[in-house]
């Protein structure tokens, strides 16, 4: 294994478990708003939120949506399959939708499983960590806080900061001149093979996925490092 220094780490399902905070204020939302009018359980409502987040994230990640319209879209969308009535769903009504979703995903944090005992080890072994996320600054910055993660990092990469989001070469340009890093001595680790997985190995740096979503999936180009699990890591760095 080369002897690296630094480590650039998502943050989003990653470290932070993103989809499990987002499926609990999923539902929050549909007991406050009693969407269950429009839906016949709370499951339905969560699973066309996350078909549609998942969808607008891969566009806004590729420069095809706004910001502004991400978060007004992954709102109106599922509530539109849920046959509620389009004038209901204006950009107020979703953007109330969206601060609520996030004060309730930012109050209620979940770390994926082993994430701090990771980070635990990997800055005893001396590494500089830095996180590396496609998410909103005002955002970030608070779940990152609440979730007690703050003292682990060198340096906080976000996409809002560095003007492109993952995978593009601007945002790793970014992230080498924030972090101070070197090519030959970073190494990428996330949970999505397109953003941080291509983007980093375009970019001439070293990756490993952690393939926790799917254990049948093979990169279509080959990566440094695999691993189903955050304790993996430990065997391997």
């Amino acid at each position: 294994m080369k002897p690296y220094s630094d480590l650039f780490i998502d943050f989003d399902d990653t470290l932070y478990d993103t989809r499990k905070c987002a499926e609990k204020s999923i539902e929050a939302l549909y007991a406050l708003h009693g969407f269950d009018k429009y839906f016949p359980a709370a499951e339905d409502f969560r699973n066309a939120y996350m078909h549609w987040n998942v969808l607008l994230w891969g566009k806004y990640a590729k420069g095809e949506i706004t910001k502004e319209t991400l978060v007004v879209e992954r709102f109106r969308q599922p509530l539109l399959t849920g046959n509620i009535e389009k004038e209901k769903v204006d950009d107020k009504f979703c953007l109330e939708l969206s601060d609520q979703f996030l004060s309730l995903t930012i109050a209620n944090p979940v770390a994926v499983e082993g994430a701090h005992d990771l980070l635990d080890y990997l800055k005893g072994k001396g590494y500089k960590l830095h996180i590396c996320s496609n998410g909103f600054s005002e955002v970030q910055y608070k779940k990152i806080h609440n979730i007690a993660m703050d003292s682990y990092f060198t340096s906080i990469v976000l996409s809002e900061d560095a003007g492109a989001n993952k995978p593009s070469k601007q945002f790793f340009d970014y992230a080498m001149k924030l972090s101070g890093a070197q090519i030959e001595t970073t190494l990428m680790i996330g949970d999505n093979y397109n953003t941080d997985i291509e983007g980093a190995k375009n970019y001439g740096i070293d990756t490993m996925l952690f393939n926790r979503w799917d254990s049948n999936f093979v990169p279509p180009h080959p990566v440094n490092y695999t691993v189903n699990s955050l304790s993996e890591i430990k065997e391997i760095l």
